[in-house]
Formats: structure tokens, sequence, C-alpha cells
């Protein structure tokens, strides 16, 4: 199997474009058939390396719905489908009324460092900017320095064990009971409007450590860019953002070595342990003597969350562990990406490289799939499923 030639493929087949020119990617036809944030970001990385156009597109599609505080929902309803639950829940509009991880800045610099396309950059980045000025200035209502999410669903791992305390369920709700829990929790959101400091007072206010260390990563990025279009005034925001957010992680998340999300005003640890010990790496959030520490007890071992297929979104110690449970224990592949990338950063070149192997070898195995068993390796969920094409990125070490 040649996976370039099948992930460049795929990509394509995936296309879409609407009536009034907009093209984006479904990350996949039969299960996913909308444009969702963070994959479109996923789609662009990959998209930049050899049709920068196509990556440029997913892009400007994607900033089309943004809305005016700024917020870019989690889902774009360009062809919607009334059999599909989750646009009669979310919709505002033909848009969702949430957000999801803020990729944004990462994609559009690996579109700039392809291109060299200044002005792409300039203008995309007006509306780059609103949405992390949004993030620090809505989703931060006591100046903590901390971002919340409202929903598990904005965090894109919509079942995540992390979020059971706040939601107020136990670790053996099955998969329909959660979905339920998460439906009812959008309900009641819709009575204040979404508004944030109402929401999250009330139903559901989460410091979540992958969302806070991805902003600390893509604000390190939006300074660069601002750097590259010589707007001081947005460097000096992103720079002083990314600085306050990172210091507070480690003053607040930051407990025995890993990092924990977080609860409420006073920053109530979510004792429950999940891929989030690893994301910190990508964010260098941890010293070189604290990232080994993580490696060494975490990384490597088999117990908790290494297998021999790839790496547990959910430590195999936790009650809350479940092979086949979706984001309760399966291996997925944007989870391998962002701890692949993280690895190289500081260094663990043959930690990378065997993450690079053990992907690779389970899209040799199943092709472009949702998620996988990590005790037998089996392929589950969606077929033709994009996240795979992150295998393009993870490439150089084999």
């Amino acid at each position: 199997m040649d996976i370039r030639e099948a992930a460049q493929t795929l990509l394509r087949a995936n296309r879409r474009r609407t009536r009034d020119g907009h093209q984006y990617t479904v990350p996949s036809p039969s299960t996913y058939p909308y444009q969702w944030l963070w994959d479109s970001c996923f789609h662009a990385i990959i998209l930049a390396k050899f049709d920068p156009d196509a990556a440029k597109a997913e892009l400007f599609s994607l900033l089309s719905r943004q809305l005016k505080d700024g917020l870019i929902p989690h889902m774009i309803f360009w062809k919607p489908k009334l059999s599909r639950p989750y646009n009669v829940w979310w919709d505002k509009g033909g848009v969702s009324s949430i957000t999801q991880p803020p990729m944004l800045a990462y994609a559009a610099w690996e579109i700039y460092e392809q291109t060299k396309d200044r002005a792409f950059l300039k203008e995309i980045f007006p509306q780059m900017l609103a949405f992390y000025t949004y993030l620090v200035e809505k989703r931060d209502p006591h100046d903590h320095h901390l971002i919340s999410i409202v929903n598990p669903d904005e965090s894109g791992e919509d079942n995540s064990p992390r979020f059971d305390t706040a939601l107020r369920v136990k670790s053996n709700i099955s998969f329909l009971s959660h979905m339920l829990k998460r439906h009812q929790l959008v309900t009641a959101n819709r009575t204040c409007s979404f508004d944030p400091l109402v929401c999250m007072h009330e139903r559901f206010w989460v410091k979540d450590v992958p969302f806070n260390a991805m902003m600390v990563k893509n604000l390190e990025i939006l300074a660069k860019i601002a750097r590259v279009l010589g707007d001081a005034e947005a460097e000096q925001f992103a720079t002083l953002n990314h600085d306050l957010i990172k210091f507070t992680m480690r003053e607040y998340l930051m407990a025995e070595g890993v990092f924990w999300s977080a609860i409420g005003l006073e920053h109530g640890h979510l004792k429950v342990s999940t891929w989030a010990h690893f994301i910190p790496l990508f964010a260098g959030l941890y010293t070189p003597e604290e990232a080994k520490a993580v490696v060494d007890e975490h990384f490597h071992n088999t117990e908790t969350f290494r297998s021999s297929y790839g790496i547990r979104t959910v430590s195999k110690q936790e009650a809350s562990y479940r092979r086949d449970g979706f984001w309760r224990g399966p291996i997925w592949f944007a989870p391998h990406w962002f701890i692949y990338k993280g690895l190289k950063d500081y260094g663990f070149e043959a930690e990378a490289t065997w993450l690079s192997k053990a992907t690779i070898e389970l899209v040799e195995r199943h092709g472009f799939r949702e998620y996988f068993d990590p005790e037998t390796g089996k392929a589950y969920g969606a077929h033709n499923f994009t996240w795979g094409t992150l295998v393009l990125d993870m490439m150089e070490d084999v």
C-alpha cells in the first residue's frame, strides 16, 4: 500500500464544493458529512504538502461562517441531513453553537511554510485574531488565564472520562447514555443562549488540558504570523496570553508530574488519566526533566497507556477504560500525531519512530478507519476517515 498516494486520494475523494463556491473536506462521507473545525485544520495541515490551494480553500470555507463575536463553530451544516441528530441539537442558523480545539493558526502557518504566501496570511489574519480574542475574552471571564469549554464536544473527545465528574455521570456510563447527557446539556444551554459566563457557572465549566495546550501552541504561532505581517499589537496580544496561559497551566493544572483538566473557580483537578498527560509535550509545557519522566513513567508503561498497537487514549488502570469505548480507551490518530510532534520537539527520537511505525501499521492493516482497539488492533467506527492522513506528517522517521 502506498500510503502517501492513498492519503491524497482520500482527501480528494472527500472534497466537497458548495453552491456559493466554498470548498471543504468531509471527515467521512457516510458518518461525518459536514465540515468540522479541527478536522479542517488537520486537512489543511496535510493538504499544504501537496495541494496548498485546497488547503487555503479549507480554511476560507471554515472562516466563512464565523460568528460576529469571533467564535468559529465546530460544525458547518453545508448540506443538512435531518437523520443526523447533532445538526438538530447544535443548529444556530446552519452552524453549531459551540467551538472546537483552536488549531487554526497552526494550520495557517503550515500553509505559509509551504507557500510563503504572505497575502494569504494577511487575508485571514483578522478572522484568526478575532477567534483567539473571543477565547481569551469570553472563555476566561474571571481572568484566570485558562480557557474553559462549555461542553465535552468542544474538546473533540465527546465521551472522554475526563468529563465524567463535570457531567455528573458514572464511569460505567454507556455510549448512548453519555450522548443523551450531552444532549441535555445543549438543551439547558439554549436557555442562556450559550452565554459562556452563565452556562459555565451553572452547568459545565472545564479548563481542559488538551484545549489549553493547543491554545498555547497556537498563540505562539499567532505571534509569529503577526511578526510576518508587522502587526506589533497583535503580536503583543498573542505573546502575552501565550505566556499567561502557559504559566497558569503549570501553576494550577500540574500535579504528580503531569497535567490534569480542572473544574470551577477553584481549579479542582479531574483525576482521570488520559492521553492529556502527553499533549503538553506538543505545547512545550514540560521541562526536559519532566518530559523524560512522563515518557519513562507513562509512554513506556504497558499497564497504562502503551499497547502493541499504539497509545491508549485512557489509562488501562482507569475504571472508565473501555477498549472499544470511542474516547474511553481506543487508539485515535489525532492523539498519535500530537504526541509524535511533542516527542520530536523534545528529542525523543526512538519513541517518535515507534509511534510513527505503529500508526503506519494500523493504516496498512485497516486503511483509514476512525479508531482502534488497543488490545487487538481491531478497527472501529467510520470508514474513509481523514484523520488517518495525518500519518503523512509522521513518516520522516520511517
